[in-house]
């Protein structure tokens, strides 16, 4: 389980107190809100249900099982992901709103535990122009890589930097604003490169070609160990949220964000009584 289990609950609670409170449509309305509007995908590994791995963000993506993907009791957080070499979860990339598509930012963080040095798709997406868009990647060179690409294809920015380890767990995040015109990649919490945006475009603004976790969408670069707390972001995360979620995970960093839309919440309704 979470190590932040207790803490989630807690704030659950709250919630159900604060809940009594509302009217029915208001109860339906929160229960229909994703996690955190910035929260594209969130695999944390717990629930495999049939052929598929649940998505927890809220948005519904779940991941379809192709290959050999199981779970696995040696996670960071709780359970993982095991893929074998050739194994992926499919997206289903075309389908996803546009409105969830990141163009003006975005960030992907995730525990991996590699089975070797060599070239590893954390997630891959192409657009239906092909462009690729993005490569968030273990590399075979003994180098972490993270890139953006705009419509068309030009770069944003490609970043490789960092010791690709094997047979040990290792936090890797990467982050891109375009408001800020700069993508940063972390790894176990640390800035180990970044790099001024090339050009001022925004990333490319489909999956339409395929969204995977785990393989690259041309079959290329597969995905072979262990997996946890995959999120994908459409900001660019700072390092004090990069951190919090590398060291407490993403249920923790969203139970305080919760917190303080609680207190917002819960002030309105002493205020309209």
């Amino acid at each position: 389980m979470k190590r932040n289990l207790i803490l989630t609950s807690n704030l659950m609670c709250l919630f159900l107190i604060g809940a009594l409170c509302m009217p029915t449509t208001e109860i339906q309305n929160v229960s229909a809100e994703v996690l955190d509007p910035d929260l594209v995908l969130y695999f944390d590994y717990e629930d495999f249900k049939g052929g598929t791995v649940v998505e927890k963000s809220g948005r519904g993506y779940d991941g379809e099982i192709n290959g050999k993907v199981t779970q696995s009791n040696d996670g960071k957080f709780g359970k993982a992901a095991h893929f074998v070499t050739g194994s992926f979860l499919d997206l289903d990339g075309p389908n996803v709103k546009p409105d969830d598509i990141p163009t003006e930012g975005m960030s992907i963080v995730a525990w991996i535990h590699v089975e070797a040095v060599a070239d590893m798709a954390i997630f891959n997406a192409r657009a239906k122009d092909n462009t690729w868009l993005v490569h968030p990647e273990a590399r075979g060179s003994g180098k972490y890589r993270w890139l953006n690409r705009s419509p068309g294809g030009a770069t944003i920015f490609d970043i490789r930097a960092g010791d690709n380890e094997a047979n040990e767990w290792q936090h890797y995040a990467g982050t891109f604003s375009r408001a800020d015109g700069k993508a940063i990649l972390y790894i176990n919490g640390k800035n180990v490169g970044e790099e001024k945006a090339r050009v001022g475009t925004p990333i490319a603004p489909d999956w339409g070609n395929g969204a995977r976790v785990g393989y690259n969408i041309d079959n290329n670069r597969p995905f072979a160990g262990l997996m946890d707390d995959l999120n994908v972001w459409k900001r660019g995360l700072t390092a004090e949220e990069v951190n919090t979620i590398m060291n407490d995970g993403v249920e923790a960093f969203l139970a305080v964000e919760a917190h303080g839309k609680l207190a917002t919440t819960w002030g309105r309704l002493k205020a309209s009584k």
